[in-house]
């Protein structure tokens, strides 16, 4: 068997300026970064102001609703970058931020790890390596390599007014559910459930609608999608427009759905929806879990091209 050689290709080779170049590039393929950090990133912007300051990148990992700081490097890391990192943080109130260099010298490891461990769950930091591969005469691979990262842990925000007790109960469920979601199908990037009694995901164009599972109110469960381009008369014009296509999604979903303008609110959400809750014995739970899993899988499958049609 005669096997490749792989050859290290230095960035900007790729990229001839990190800001013009490779933050652009990186702006438009975040779901790579967001893999390697168990995240669903949706682009905020790019050049964020912050004070007299502008971070790189700011996104936002949908299954936390956390803004994400994103500030590029190359070479090796310095305090120039780290300070940046915490300013653009403090400034945008960021939930994470996230050093991408060629090279993360050990005493800055040593900073991110320190202060994953003392700032526990209120602002996570990551940082991650990022360098670039050929085998041979193949296309380059870019290759993003996590160096430190809060312990799964230290990640979970204590945002639920529920008592603890039911906020583990959540935890529990969501964490299964999105395990099997991530490694089954592939279908998210999300690696830790949150205590909340609901969970949100990107879609094929996040900007303009996401799918989304909850335990609503009156004892039962949701699948949906959630229509929110920002601006409440076009969300209602891409409502009306999968509205008139009714009869032709239900037969493609098999099922019934509940068409809602939310005529008080900016968005508009199709749903379909069961009995159930958070309280129900661990077989029900089951139930819930694999109910959920087939209708969102479903979900994606039929939906993208409709909003493709309607967009």
């Amino acid at each position: 068997m005669e096997l490749g050689s792989i050859q290290t290709v230095a960035l900007k080779e790729l990229f001839p300026g990190e800001a013009t170049h490779f933050t652009p590039w990186l702006a438009q393929n975040l779901e790579m970064l967001g893999k390697k950090l168990g995240m669903d990133l949706e682009l905020e912007s790019t050049e964020a102001s912050a004070g007299d300051f502008s971070a790189d990148i700011v996104a936002r990992d949908l299954s936390t609703n956390k803004l994400v700081v994103i500030e590029n490097q190359y070479g090796g890391t310095d305090h120039k970058h780290l300070g940046q990192l915490i300013t653009y943080a403090s400034v945008l109130g960021a939930g994470a931020v996230v050093w991408i260099a060629e090279t993360m010298r050990p005493e800055h490891k040593s900073a991110m790890d320190f202060l994953n461990q003392n700032l526990k769950e209120s602002l996570g930091f990551y940082a991650v390596e990022a360098s670039a591969i050929r085998i041979d005469e193949s296309k380059p691979a870019l290759v993003l390599t996590v160096i430190s990262m809060p312990s799964e842990a230290s990640v979970v925000p204590d945002i639920s007014p529920e008592p603890s007790e039911a906020k583990e109960r959540y935890r529990t469920y969501f964490q299964s559910l999105i395990d099997e979601l991530r490694e089954t199908h592939k279908f998210t990037n999300a690696r830790t459930g949150q205590p909340q009694n609901w969970y949100t995901f990107a879609s094929e164009n996040s900007k303009v609608y996401r799918y989304s599972t909850s335990f609503a109110q009156g004892g039962r469960v949701r699948v949906e999608v959630y229509i929110d381009c920002g601006d409440k008369a076009k969300n209602e014009q891409i409502f009306d427009c999968l509205l008139q296509h009714k009869e032709e999604i239900e037969a493609a979903l098999r099922c019934e759905l509940s068409w809602e303008r939310l005529e008080s609110r900016r968005a508009c959400r199709i749903a379909v929806y069961r009995d159930g809750d958070i309280d129900a014995d661990s077989e029900t739970l089951a139930d819930i879990k694999n109910w959920t899993i087939q209708n969102l899988l479903k979900f994606k499958a039929v939906f993208p091209a409709k909003f493709q049609q309607c967009g």
